[in-house]
């Protein structure tokens, strides 16, 4: 019963061992050459990618999402010679595909417009940036988010989502940014002497560029004022600092020069203070 036993056993293992090993020996011969052939063609992609010109954050995140497809195809193929049956595998791996895409639909949208702020490049690191009313220097662009710091030295983590959702304004794109500074005048004051007092004020600025040169000019009458519109060029850095000394510099030139400005609570001609 013995001998029996041990030659049933001997001849199941010869031939699970004539069924299998072969197999076996193929799968392990293309699963090195297969390995081979991709980390080959995975640096050749890189060096591609890196002569088009991909930045370099999204460049090793699209190699190693490369490497990682290529391999688990390679590996779906050994376990298809191996005779495992992929359907229930396969199946398997797009329920947990899609409960994962559900759970992190946001994230995703992040990853989505971080792929394309990379590749399109509307701004780079060292730009100055505005989206919606959050205005600063790029410091990283990432995969999720775009960090940005403030002129007041914060911190500012934007998700990429609401970058490519929205208007974004590059400052550094034609290298000068144009204030937008409004004050008012009364209706019984020369504007070609405001005007004057305006270019005097704009020459004590530090950062104002000579080229192009300062805008001055009436943009609107209201009930009470003459609204008028100053547009000094600067350097990005400089925005609000230049925003800050410019509004310092025409209060101070029209307290200098007695110009009255009207109060909303009536027609009443008010002075400045210092």
């Amino acid at each position: 019963m013995k001998d029996i036993n041990i030659e049933s056993i001997l001849k199941l293992i010869q031939e699970k061992a004539i069924l299998y090993v072969p197999k076996l020996l193929l799968g392990g011969l293309i699963l090195w050459v297969g390995m081979k052939l991709i980390n080959r063609l995975v640096s050749f992609l890189e060096k591609i990618l890196l002569k088009a010109g991909f930045d370099d954050t999204i460049r090793p995140f699209l190699v190693s999402m490369l490497n990682f497809v290529f391999k688990g195809a390679l590996l779906l193929v050994v376990a298809s010679i191996l005779g495992v049956d992929l359907s229930s595998l396969v199946a398997l791996l797009a329920a947990v595909g899609f409960a994962i895409g559900m759970a992190l639909q946001g994230s995703l949208g992040n990853f989505a417009s971080g792929i394309l702020i990379l590749t399109l490049k509307p701004y780079k690191s060292g730009d100055w940036i505005q989206v919606e009313d959050k205005f600063g220097k790029v410091d990283e662009i990432g995969i999720f988010s775009t960090i940005i710091t403030s002129p007041g030295n914060k911190t500012l983590i934007i998700p990429n989502s609401k970058i490519t959702d929205g208007v974004v304004t590059n400052y550094s794109k034609k290298g000068v940014v144009r204030l937008e500074i409004n004050v008012t005048m009364p209706y019984a004051e020369s504007f070609p002497r405001v005007k004057s007092i305006i270019e005097k004020a704009i020459l004590s600025v530090p950062n104002i560029l000579n080229e192009p040169a300062t805008e001055i000019g009436i943009e609107n009458f209201d009930s009470h004022n003459v609204e008028i519109t100053v547009r000094p060029y600067v350097n990005p850095e400089f925005f609000w600092q230049v925003t800050f000394d410019t509004h310092e510099a025409i209060k101070k030139e029209f307290s200098d020069n007695k110009i009255q400005v009207a109060y909303s609570e009536g027609i009443e001609l008010g002075s400045i203070g210092s």
